[in-house]
């Protein structure tokens, strides 16, 4: 409990400390102030392209969530952020201190993606788009999400098909009001009713995939997809997929922080107060904590089965690397060495865009399989070093007392062998579990990515953060305790000390 007391008091700390502290005052109120400042823009986004041609002399940050970018705006980590005028709208809505150039960066067509090839479904889509533009739907659903006023949203209740083939959707669900998780944790917003419409039309169940803007044309294109919404329509992407008639023209906006005195700034509020809105707005409001609760269960689901896959296969890989025949050893070495030398997100991406492009599996099973092949690499040397360590005098008098070679390993090598490998397993087994953080770039909504969903919500940099950090090393601890527990009861050495 002393570490945990520690760590609460570290992120008060932290809490304390003025935002920005120490950072640079710059302030943009024009386009031609950006080009010495340091810019945030979404990976992969055409902000990103357009930003890196018009301003050479920016410092360019790439975010995979642009509200990560917000959030690096608040705290005084950038000055600018190029994003959607409607969301950057909806950001000045939370955060009076901020405002965006009225001179637009760029405008362009937002469209729907469809894999290539598939031709029947484009010209089916755009014959729904082309409806809901003739009998004025799409100015309704307009007028209702992009609201200049930012009063409330008018949802409406749509009745969606419950048999045939599943249309599977790609959205990045950290853009409101285009696209949002709401309090029912559904996926709603202009694309979310856009979406359901497509799917009605089609006559089609609808389920959404939420993942990083930056996987939609990697998922569509493996199939993992049907759709992708929405994607601004360019020539270098029009070779890779198909996009459908587009759906509105989109204005890119600077969003930047206002001038001292500039009027709208935040009041000096206790730090105390603070604490208590940011609990509610990020753990109370809407009931956000179901996403804390389901994306807790997610994390320990993976981890754990990642765990117990990893181990097994970790046992099949030792046994092959420490034979003596070099058609099962070579293999293995060259397993560890691939996969040791291979990024965990990378192998993780492969093995869903790639591996299973074709297949239609659960992305939680996927992340299982990529943290379980990862585990395996580094548990087999484990376990192949334990079982070197012990002393060859002792497996040679085994065998001489007459145990067989299996009971020689059994009641004398793995005891002694498990002691040396604990240790190293614990640290190894809490590093898997960080590790799997990363897993919503394949549309699961894990532990981080519910804090990425309640951030693009709250606009709040630091509780979110804060609140995940210290769940996750919970996790990481409770886990320590009970390795522990099994190191110490295998242990002879610290059972005679407590005796």
């Amino acid at each position: 409990m002393k570490k945990v007391a520690v760590l609460v008091f570290i992120c008060l700390m932290i809490a304390v400390i003025p935002a920005g502290c120490g950072k640079s005052e710059k302030i943009i109120t024009q386009l031609d102030d950006v080009n010495e400042a340091r810019i945030g823009v979404m990976t992969g986004s055409t902000g990103e392209q357009m930003a890196r041609a018009r301003f050479p002399g920016a410092d360019i940050k790439s975010f995979d969530d642009i509200m990560d970018g917000v959030a690096a705006l608040k705290a005084g980590q950038l000055e600018g952020v190029i994003l959607d005028n409607i969301e950057a709208l909806n950001v000045t809505k939370y955060n009076p201190d901020m405002w965006f150039l009225p001179e637009p960066v760029l405008k362009e067509d937002i469209a729907i993606g469809v894999r290539k090839g598939n031709d029947e479904l484009l010209a089916a889509v755009d014959r729904i788009i082309a409806g809901l533009i003739s009998d004025g739907t799409l100015e309704d659903m307009w007028k209702r999400w992009f609201k200049q006023d930012l009063s409330p949203y008018e949802q409406v209740d749509l009745s969606l098909p419950a048999d045939g083939t599943t249309l599977k959707i790609g959205v990045n669900a950290t853009r409101e009001p285009t696209c949002f998780i709401d309090e029912n944790m559904s996926i709603t917003g202009f694309e979310g009713e856009l979406a359901r419409r497509i799917a009605i039309g089609l006559g089609r169940p609808v389920e959404f995939s939420d993942m990083k803007f930056s996987a939609l044309i990697p998922a569509l294109q493996s199939g993992k997809i049907d759709l992708a919404f929405t994607l601004t329509i360019t020539e270098e992407r029009k070779e890779s997929i198909y996009f459908s008639q587009p759906v509105y023209t989109s204005a890119q906006v600077m969003l930047v922080k206002k001038a001292p005195g500039a009027g709208g700034t935040e009041k000096n509020v206790s730090f105390l107060a603070k604490a208590g809105d940011s609990f509610y707005n990020n753990i109370i409001l809407e009931n956000r904590y179901l996403l804390i609760v389901d994306g807790l269960k997610v994390t320990v689901i993976i981890s754990l089965l990642a765990t117990i896959f990893g181990t097994l296969l970790g046992i099949l890989i030792c046994f092959m690397r420490m034979s003596q025949n070099k058609v099962l050893q070579q293999p293995a070495r060259v397993y560890i060495s691939i996969l040791r030398g291979t990024p965990v997100l990378v192998l993780l991406m492969i093995i869903f865009y790639v591996v299973f492009a074709s297949v239609n599996i659960n992305p939680i099973l996927v992340a299982v399989v990529a943290f379980g092949m990862n585990f395996a690499a580094y548990v087999s040397e484990m376990y192949r070093t334990g079982i070197e360590s012990v002393d060859k005098g002792q497996i040679e008098a085994g065998i001489a007392t007459g145990f067989t070679k299996a009971k020689t390993f059994l009641y004398i090598v793995l005891p002694q062998a498990v002691r040396h490998i604990l240790p190293v397993y614990k640290g190894e087994f809490i590093s898997l579990v960080k590790m799997t953080s990363v897993v919503g770039y394949i549309a699961v909504q894990d532990l981080t990515k519910a804090s990425d969903i309640i951030r693009s919500r709250t606009f709040d940099a630091f509780f979110p953060l804060i609140m995940v950090a210290v769940l996750y090393f919970l996790i990481s601890w409770l886990l320590s305790l009970s390795l522990g527990y099994v190191e110490w009861i295998t242990d002879p050495k610290a059972k005679r000390k407590q005796a």
